[in-house]
This record gives structure tokens, C-alpha cells and sequence, in this order.
């Protein structure tokens, strides 16, 4: 017993420095920035050239964080690893790397300073050598997603162990804690996480062998129900790392494994966006999942994965990079990573999967959007202008019905519903404005007495666009030149409100002109104005450029994804997860990638890991087969290829008919529209974007432009009539079939907006 506690407090004080990112430093301008890279290997020599090769395995080698990275030196075939010399910054350090097979060797270095450091190694008595530079930068970031937030509030105190007690007060002012491991066990008594051992005096009490709970895995193996936890600090978020793990088994690093581990990876996220910004987090997207054990995994998510916390997606891709390589420091590399969440989780999934291919293998998202940028906040900035139409310039004239079908949503209460949505783009907070109009939301008290307002235009913009200023570029306030604020990727100019709802009939024709001529726009305080509301044209630029609009053409073009949701269209008090976003991001992939072949979608089912909700159970095992396959298919060298045709035969898209007593799972293609079974059980409706014309993708920001034309219309306009709408379109109307004015394309992969150079987009 007593050898059992002296190994657990040597757990608990052996892992008191956070160890971070592996990544490399770069003099790369050869490395083009749409030059799409795999994550958690960075190749610098030629694999087939004789010789060495070095290989960052936790991380990029030039994005290396905390001064440590997990290194592998391998030798060509019929070379011999015992005649390595290896030197690091003129040291040499060949001791400290171990032979993991008769070609290889790793090492974990920790130490390197910021900035370049230079590895050498050569085999003795030849000419062969290889060089390696690594970059490294503080644990606390940041390392490709720019000048980091202020003020930026520390809420570890507020963090709550899975132990059950307070993570404690910041260590410095980047709200870093020491690195703590805990272990829990299930208490059948409680039906709740224990501390594995007594609080003060760690002594395992006699009753808990009365009282563990036991775990079964899919093997049928089982044991105690005993969970190994770390938490640290890593890029200014909290992080949770947690498997199945007996302390009795030792301790873990990248060659010692829990033997309940299955060396897979599942990172969970949290959702939300409103009130995301300015602070750290007081939660993860939740790691202690009993079913995601059962099946072997480990399981990891930081605060700045919460969408609720950081509605960031490029700082979200930073801490996942930042969270993987950690992991693979400490843990070694897994076979694959899945990413999951939903709505705000889709989000990163989708988003850190496209940019920064390989972070995540799979992805199994929920209640999806393509992006932030577009599919949400076109359709939260259109319900808030309908909103304001409808109850503010014309209150009588439209019936709930036409309101709806002008909306295109499957709710009326959608309108209202979403218009308090668009708070995230509204920087100004009144204590007297309706919800529908209300903005500048923040989670933390002290941040509103420093919140941005029109007598205090110096203070927190509180909106997704000043959030992520970064990527947008900044302009000056019209109400004070001296001062700037983010730019805005928004626009609705040339857009045809009610287009599809005067086309079938729903509105006459002088409410389409009525409606139009006065729905107006927002500026940049998201005060409503008489005209429309253009993009700033840098701004779209950077989004389109930078994968906030999502792409889908590069690291999802290899990425196994599956999309579930329950149906949410018909909530009597509306909601934004309508699943027209699935079929955009679909509609996105199969413009980018000519087929979406590696894109699952089910409706309907019963979420969960228990035999009575067996459905997302199900789904981790598909994928687990699907990526497993992917590993082990050595013939097939195209990945996008070696993605479809390792799909596992029985996983197909599907909806459950939940209409009876007995549930039937229908497997039929999942299509925005027709008239299959799927569509009568799970009709899709549109945005009022889409309503005006827009494409089904959603992807334009600003629409280009052209005449007004008769044949857009199932009816006749007056004489009076066609002049007004010459009017309110002087310079036409968007032709949704030409794109986005701004003409940009994504950039490719790993781009960064500093201070690492290597695929610097600004």
C-alpha cells in the first residue's frame, strides 16, 4: 500500500510543468502556404533519399511550443541507428534518444529556448547528415493566430477539478497553473467521480472496494472504473487529458501506455458563441464520457474549445494544435484523432479539419454549420432585419404566414428567435432594449463596466468580428476617426428579400417592393440604417482567403465525416440548428471536391451509448473502422481516394421513422429536397438568404451585381412598380451564380497570422 501512495504522489509532483507543442521553425518560403501538410508528422528529409530522417512527431517543427517536442530519428534501410551522432545546438545529446526499432530512435526534448534551435545528426564514419531547425514558442502561445486578446481574464479559481475541488488562482498573467494529475473512480453509492484517494492524507480508503464502480470495454473485458485526469494550462486555456488508467499499472509517458487505452484520440468541444471572448473558460467540452471509455479512448478538450468561451475558430485551431501535440509529449502518438461536438463544436471540427489537415483524422459533429462567418451570422443578421421590419416599420402588413415564408424558416418564432442570435455581431449593450436588438454580451460581471459604447468608444467591442480582428484587419470609426474597430465581412446589398415567397405566391408584389425598399441594414455598432450594409472588401477577402468561409477542398477532402442531429426546424420558440446548414456544408464539399463521398448525414436517432440510445455509439464504432482502415490500406496513394474507398460498407446515410411504437431506420440518401421518406420525416427549409436567391452552399459574402430583369419573376410589376424597384436596386440586383465579388480563394493549408512566418497570409 504504501509503495502504491509514494507512486502516486511521484505522479502528482512529476507532472507539475506543463510540457507543450513540437513544431518547426522555419526559413520556408518554399513551403507554399496552399501546400497542404500533415499535422502530427513534419517530414524534412525526402523519404526516399538514402540517408536520415527527422521527423517532429508531436508537431509542426516550426511551431514548437513550451521548448519541448517528441523527436524520431530514422535511419535508411541497412544503416545502422547505433552509429547516430546527434547534436543540439552544438551539444551533443545521442544519450538521451532510445532505439524503438532497429531503424529508429526517439527522444523528448524539453529545454529548447525560444526561437531557432538546430539539430544535427550524422552517421559515423560516412558523409550522411541531416539537419533540422526547431522553433519554439512560450507554452502560453500564442504561435499562428496573432497578438493575443486584452484584456484576457483568468477564471482557473473558477474550475472545478474532477476531483471536486478548485483548480486555484493563475500562476502568472497568462493564466497558467501547474500541471496536476488526479485520479477519480465511479462511486456506485454516489453514481458520481470520486477522488480515488482520501483528500488529506491520501490514504485509499478501506470501503472503496465496496463502493468502485466497474467498466466493461468492447472487448468484454472489465475492471475497475478508475480514471486517470490531467489538467494544465496550454495557450492561456485549461486543458483536460482523461483515460482509463490503474495507478497500480506506473506511470505513463510516450512509451509507457495505459493498458485500457486503445492509442485513440477523441477531443470534445463545447458549443455557444454569445459572450465568447475576453476570458479563459471555466469548463472543457467535457472529458469524462463513460461511453468514449468503454470503447478505449482517451479523451481531451481545453476552454478555448468551448465555443460559449472563444467564438474563435482560428484561436481554436491554434489550441488545438497546442492540445495535440501536448498530448503526443505525453502520451505518444495515437493511431488516429476524432474530433466531435455540436453547433459551436461543428465549427471548430469542421474548420481545424479543412486548415490545418491532420490535426483531426475523423470528425463526428451535431446540430452543424459550416462555419461562424456565413451560415450563421447571414441568417442571424437577416432575422434581426426582418425582425426589425416586422415589428418596428411595418407592423400590419404581413401576416404570420407571409412573415414565414419570407424567413424560409420551418418556425415563425425563428424570426424573433434568431434576431436575439445576432447579439454576437452587436458591440453596444442597453440596459432597456428588447432582447431580439440586444448586444455587447459578456459572461463576466467586470466586464461591463468596460464594455464599448457611444460615450465610451474606447472600450470592448464585444462581437465575433472584434473577436477575431486578427484574421478581419481593423478601420476607422466613423464616429471617431482617431480610433479603429474590425471590419466587417457582412453585406446585403443587391439582395432580393422575399424573392422565392413572391414567386410562389405569398406576397404581392408591392409588399416584395414595400419590404425591400425599407428593410435597410446595419452599421458597424449593428444600429439599424435606411440603406443597405456593405462588407469591408479586405475583410471578405480574409475571410474567403483565410478558411473562416469554409472551404472544404483541403483537409476535409481527406477527412471521414459524419453529421448527425436531432430535428429541431418545427421548435414552437424557433432555433438556429436548422439542418439546411448541413446540407450547405455538403453542398460546399461537393463544390470543392466534385462529390461527397466521405460525408455521412443521419437524422433522427437515438444519441447515445447505452443499448437504449445506441446511435452515437454506433457511429464512434463506423468511424473507428473507417479510419483503421485508412491506416492500414498501404495501397492506395491518393488520399482522397484511400478516404472513399475505405468507407465502411454498412454506414450510410440514414434517418429513424419515430413516428410509432417500433423506430425504423430507413438508409436512403440525405437530400435538401425531394420527396423521399427522409424529406416527409425531416423537410428542409431555407434561410431567407436562400429565400432571396442565394445558393444552397451559402458561401457568398457580397453577391456580384447585375440589371434588374423581368425574368426573375413569376409575375407582372405596374409601371409605378417597376420604377420603385429600379429604385431601391440602382445598382442591380445579385446574381448569386457568379460567385463573390471579391474574386478570393482560399489559401491553402497552415496559414498563419503570427508571429510564426512560415504560411504567413498577412
Amino acid at each position: 500500500m504504501r509503495n502504491f501512495i509514494q507512486l502516486f504522489i511521484q505522479l502528482r509532483l512529476g507532472l507539475t510543468k506543463v510540457l507543450c507543442i513540437a513544431l518547426l521553425s522555419v526559413l520556408i518560403a518554399a513551403c507554399s502556404s496552399d501546400e497542404p501538410v500533415s499535422t502530427s508528422l513534419s517530414e524534412i528529409a525526402n523519404s526516399t533519399e538514402p540517408g536520415i530522417k527527422i521527423t517532429a512527431l508531436s508537431t509542426k517543427p516550426w511551431l514548437i511550443t513550451g521548448g519541448t517536442v517528441l523527436l524520431e530519428l530514422r535511419v535508411h534501410e541497412g544503416l545502422n541507428v547505433s552509429q547516430l551522432n546527434i547534436n543540439l545546438n552544438g551539444k551533443n545529446i545521442t544519450s538521451d534518444f532510445r532505439e524503438v526499432s532497429s531503424e529508429s530512435v526517439q527522444a523528448l526534448l524539453s529545454g529548447l529556448p525560444d526561437g531557432d534551435s538546430q539539430i544535427v545528426a550524422e552517421i559515423e564514419g560516412t558523409q550522411l547528415s541531416k539537419s533540422l531547425t526547431l522553433t519554439s514558442y512560450p507554452l502560453s502561445g500564442p504561435i499562428i493566430s496573432g497578438p493575443q486578446e486584452q484584456p484576457f481574464y483568468c477564471q482557473s479559481a473558477e474550475f472545478q477539478t474532477v476531483a471536486g475541488d478548485m483548480l486555484g488562482n493563475s500562476i502568472d498573467l497568462n493564466c497558467s497553473v501547474s500541471t496536476r494529475v488526479d485520479y477519480v473512480y465511479w462511486s456506485e453509492q454516489a453514481e458520481a467521480f470520486m477522488p480515488f484517494f482520501d483528500n488529506e492524507d491520501e490514504e485509499l480508503d478501506e470501503s472503496l472496494a465496496e463502493d468502485i464502480g466497474m467498466i466493461t470495454l468492447i472487448s468484454g473485458e472489465e475492471f475497475p472504473y478508475i480514471v486517470r485526469v490531467e489538467t494544465g494550462t496550454v495557450n492561456r486555456a485549461i486543458y483536460e487529458i482523461a483515460m482509463l488508467h490503474d495507478p497500480a499499472d506506473g506511470s505513463l509517458d510516450p512509451w509507457r501506455k495505459s493498458s485500457h487505452w486503445n492509442n485513440k484520440l477523441v477531443v470534445t468541444h463545447g458549443g455557444g458563441c454569445r459572450g465568447g471572448w475576453f476570458q479563459q473558460g471555466n469548463r472543457t467540452g467535457g472529458v469524462m464520457r463513460r461511453g468514449l471509455f468503454e470503447q478505449g479512448y482517451a479523451v481531451a478538450s481545453s476552454t478555448l474549445n468551448v465555443f460559449g468561451q472563444n467564438c474563435n475558430d482560428l484561436l481554436a485551431s491554434e489550441t488545438h494544435i497546442m492540445l495535440k501535440e501536448l498530448f503526443i509529449e505525453h502520451y505518444g502518438e495515437p493511431d488516429y484523432t476524432i474530433a466531435t461536438g455540436a453547433s459551436g463544436g461543428s465549427y471548430q471540427s469542421h474548420q481545424t479539419a479543412d486548415n490545418y489537415p491532420g490535426v483531426f483524422d475523423g470528425i463526428i459533429v451535431s446540430s452543424s454549420f459550416p462555419d461562424v462567418a456565413t451560415a450563421t451570422i447571414f441568417t442571424l443578421a437577416d432575422a434581426r432585419l426582418l425582425n426589425h421590419y416586422f415589428t418596428e416599420t411595418n407592423v400590419e402588413d404581413f401576416t404570420q404566414k407571409q412573415q414565414r415564408a419570407i424567413s424560409g424558416f420551418g418556425s415563425w418564432a425563428s424570426i424573433a428567435n434568431l434576431s436575439g442570435g445576432a447579439a454576437r455581431l452587436d458591440p453596444i449593450y442597453n440596459f432597456d432594449t428588447a432582447v431580439e436588438d440586444q448586444g455587447g454580451e459578456v459572461h463576466l460581471p467586470q466586464l461591463e463596466t468596460e464594455l464599448y459604447s457611444a460615450s465610451n468608444l474606447g472600450g470592448l467591442r464585444a462581437t465575433v468580428y472584434d473577436h477575431t480582428v486578427n484574421v478581419y484587419g481593423t478601420v476607422a470609426n466613423p464616429l471617431d476617426g482617431n480610433m479603429s474597430i474590425a471590419q466587417r465581412p457582412l453585406d446585403n446589398v443587391g439582395v432580393q428579400y422575399g424573392l422565392g415567397a413572391l414567386n410562389n405566391g405569398s406576397i404581392t408584389a408591392q409588399q416584395f417592393i414595400n419590404l425591400n425598399r425599407d428593410i435597410g441594414g446595419f452599421d458597424h455598432d449593428m444600429n439599424h440604417m435606411p440603406q443597405r450594409h456593405k462588407a469591408d472588401a479586405e475583410a471578405s477577402k480574409r475571410a474567403i482567403e483565410s478558411g473562416r468561409v469554409l472551404f472544404g477542398g483541403v483537409g476535409l477532402a481527406t477527412t471521414p465525416v459524419i453529421d448527425y442531429r436531432n430535428y429541431t426546424d418545427h421548435r414552437e420558440t424557433g432555433d438556429i440548428h436548422m439542418i439546411v446548414h448541413q446540407f450547405s456544408t455538403r453542398q460546399r464539399l461537393q463544390k470543392a471536391n466534385g462529390h461527397t463521398d466521405n460525408h455521412v448525414m443521419q437524422v433522427g436517432g437515438l444519441w447515445g451509448f447505452t443499448e437504449d440510445q445506441p446511435d452515437l455509439g454506433e457511429l464512434f464504432k463506423q468511424m473507428d473502422t473507417w479510419l483503421m482502415a485508412m491506416n492500414e490500406d498501404d495501397i492506395e496513394l491518393d488520399s482522397a481516394l484511400k478516404t472513399v474507398r475505405n468507407k465502411p460498407a454498412s454506414l450510410h446515410d440514414s434517418c429513424w421513422d419515430n413516428t410509432s411504437d417500433a423506430r425504423i431506420l430507413i438508409q436512403e440518401q440525405q437530400t435538401y429536397t425531394g420527396d423521399s421518406r427522409c424529406n416527409q420525416l425531416y423537410p428542409a427549409y431555407q434561410t431567407p438568404r436562400q429565400v432571396a436567391g442565394a445558393p444552397l452552399a451559402n458561401d457568398i459574402i457580397s453577391c456580384q451585381l447585375r440589371a434588374i430583369n423581368p425574368a426573375d419573376y413569376t409575375i407582372e410589376f405596374t409601371s409605378l412598380q417597376t420604377v420603385q424597384l429600379a429604385e431601391i436596386f440602382p445598382q442591380g440586383v445579385c446574381d448569386w451564380s457568379r460567385g463573390d465579388a471579391s474574386g478570393a480563394r482560399h489559401q491553402g493549408a497552415w496559414a498563419s497570422f503570427g508571429p510564426s512566418p512560415v504560411n504567413a497570409l498577412y
